[in-house]
């Protein structure tokens, strides 16, 4: 997979002020038969008003390598680590309790007759309303493409950038971030919250030029671009309910 012409460096600052390696907030090892990619290593922490991730996947989360088994993982951010608010479930379910949803999808789709591909990005907020992603109020709809000041990748590691101001998003010190792996139990991990003090540079990303109206290198890329800027999915991925116990579609 290229890497694309604006990347994303990591550094977590020491209280020094020295730059030292950041810290997994989540691990998880596939099982051999997995088909489609999945989150293998994710670091997230605020930075300033965002949350900041950054996603290894095991495989090629999008492009013509996953072709129609393309990521579709999804990352529960329980924001204030409080199980009463945010989506409830049910007592004992992990995901009950977390304030955002982030879906990171490989989509495919056809323009002009050829298939083009990109990496979207959807978050959603839950309310203790929603009984699934798709309950939730839409916050923002991502590309990497559009939006390369918060969707960003190289090779198989997605970064991003998720705005965290809405007004009605509860915060608190501890963020507790769950994924749930098709088939597997669900992981969890813990983080700084906006209000310990985290955000004032614990995780920062370094990030220089813009790509968004760089012209392609010579030779053409395997992901067609479309000028327009316009996508109309043939097939677009839903995010999957959470009632089911999964984050991916496996």
């Amino acid at each position: 997979m290229k890497r694309p012409l604006l990347t994303l460096a990591w550094t977590l600052l020491a209280s020094t002020g020295a730059a030292a390696a950041p810290k997994s907030t989540l691990r998880y090892s596939p099982p051999p038969d997995q088909e489609r990619p999945v989150i293998i290593d994710a670091t997230v922490g605020p930075q300033g008003s965002d949350f900041a991730m950054r996603l290894l996947f095991n495989k090629d989360p999008w492009g013509d390598a996953c072709k129609n088994r393309c990521a579709n993982a999804t990352l529960f951010l329980d924001t204030d680590s409080s199980t009463s608010t945010g989506i409830q479930l049910g007592k004992g379910v992990p995901e009950t309790g977390a304030d955002l949803a982030v879906i990171v999808q490989g989509v495919r789709e056809y323009l002009d007759n050829r298939a083009d591909t990109f990496l979207r990005v959807k978050v959603r907020q839950l309310s203790d309303n929603a009984q699934s992603v798709d309950d939730g109020e839409a916050l923002a709809d991502l590309n990497h493409r559009q939006d390369p000041e918060r969707v960003q990748f190289e090779d198989r590691t997605v970064y991003l950038l998720i705005d965290a101001t809405s007004t009605t998003l509860p915060s608190g010190r501890k963020v507790r971030v769950i994924y749930h792996p098709p088939g597997s139990k669900a992981i969890q991990g813990t983080l700084a919250g906006m209000l310990s003090g985290g955000s004032s540079g614990s995780v920062r990303i370094f990030r220089g030029g813009s790509s968004k109206n760089a012209a392609p290198k010579a030779g053409g890329s395997a992901r067609p671009s479309n000028s327009s800027g316009a996508f109309q999915e043939e097939q677009p991925l839903r995010s999957q309910p959470v009632s089911s116990g999964t984050g991916d579609n496996g």
